[in-house]
């Protein structure tokens, strides 16, 4: 699964390079943009393509093989997932159905840039849709469907332009957002969610194979058209996968494993919308100021810049791993922990400021 999505996304993203190349497809150097050269966009057509063809095949597959028989060999177990899929495939076509909105949502500002309050129109629509039709919502401690709809779409939403904001330097959006959701598999499996964890795995194969062409220096970006996309599964899969219910401590902290695990990127859209909003400038118009551009202004490579982000996002997603197994002391050290990350990178990012340094 993982390695199929991976393979697939690789072609993929090899074609859709060739392709927006050929049709003029491309990311001119602006003021507000870090890049220096024109490069293709596209990626985020590899990315829902490598999503949507693994998930139909899924689909398709199952649908038909399953009544057959066809999958009988395998055993008992086999077929109880299977039929479990089955009872699952309208919650998926929902939720493709919804990413393929964004997608042509993200594509279409790629081509001509849209006004945001337009997109956000779109994607609470898109939101809302998931949550009250592909079950796709929060339920901890709440009963009543109408607030955990509207607070999942708020969710949704808001992490949806937290990757969007991401995709600001080279390898940074699918990097991140692979290694979080390579943390949430990791729960949704000690959770026994093989549903979830199969999604996640399609998803990280899709993000590493865009990331071959994605590591810097970049060779094709995934623009709108992917990081919509990208941030609508992450959300999907935080709101998916369970937390509490995994705890062997039974603490009701475990709930906020999605905060910790995805504090790298809830901290570079925090800080960069206040920074924004002090300087009198709308939050959702682009610059150079994400806190990658402000640690590659304090003397770092683009590269070293997104090893540095990769590695404090794996530090802090590890600590989201063991919360289930900690108790109250447990717990608060993995909220330290993962505060003492965020501000090493705020500390680095604002030390010997010098921002004649090229961005």
């Amino acid at each position: 699964m993982l390695i199929g999505s991976f393979l697939l996304s690789t072609i993929l993203t090899a074609v859709a390079r060739a392709f927006a190349i050929r049709v003029g497809f491309v990311a001119q150097p602006t003021a507000d943009r870090y890049h220096q050269y024109v490069i293709p966009l596209g990626g985020g057509i590899a990315i829902f393509g490598t999503l949507a063809i693994s998930i139909l095949t899924a689909i398709i597959s199952v649908k038909f093989l399953v009544p057959a028989g066809l999958f009988n060999w395998l055993g008992p177990s086999v077929i109880d997932y299977t039929q479990g899929f089955l009872g699952r495939i309208n919650e998926l076509i929902v939720i493709l159905c919804a990413a393929a909105v964004l997608f042509a949502l993200g594509l279409w500002d790629d081509k001509k840039p849209l006004g945001p309050y337009f997109k956000l129109i779109v994607q609470f629509a898109a939101a809302i849709t998931v949550a009250a039709f592909a079950d796709v919502r929060v339920e901890f401690f709440i009963e009543n469907i109408v607030i955990t709809t509207i607070l999942s779409a708020v969710w949704i939403v808001f992490l949806i332009n937290a990757f969007n904001f991401l995709d600001n330097m080279d390898g940074a959006c699918a990097g991140i957002s692979a290694i979080v959701c390579s943390i949430l598999f990791v729960a949704a499996a000690l959770s026994g969610q093989v549903f979830v964890g199969g999604l996640a795995l399609i998803f990280i194969g899709a993000l590493a194979g865009f990331l071959v062409f994605n590591f810097p220096p970049a060779k094709i970006f995934m623009g709108d058209g992917g990081s919509l996309v990208v941030g609508f599964f992450a959300a999907v899969l935080t709101l998916k996968t369970t937390y509490y219910h995994q705890a062997q401590s039974g603490h009701w902290f475990s709930v906020f494993f999605p905060l910790i695990c995805m504090a790298v990127p809830l901290y570079d859209f925090i800080s960069v919308t206040v920074l924004r909003i002090s300087q009198g400038k709308s939050p959702m118009v682009g610059d150079t100021q994400h806190f990658s551009h402000r640690l590659k202004k304090r003397g770092l490579t683009e590269t070293q810049t997104v090893l540095t982000l990769y590695l404090a996002t794996l530090c802090t997603g590890l600590g989201a791993i063991f919360l289930y197994q900690v108790n109250f002391l447990g717990a608060i050290l993995i909220f330290i922990q993962t505060f003492m990350v965020l501000a090493i990178i705020a500390i680095l990012e604002a030390t010997g400021r010098n921002d004649s340094v090229s961005s």
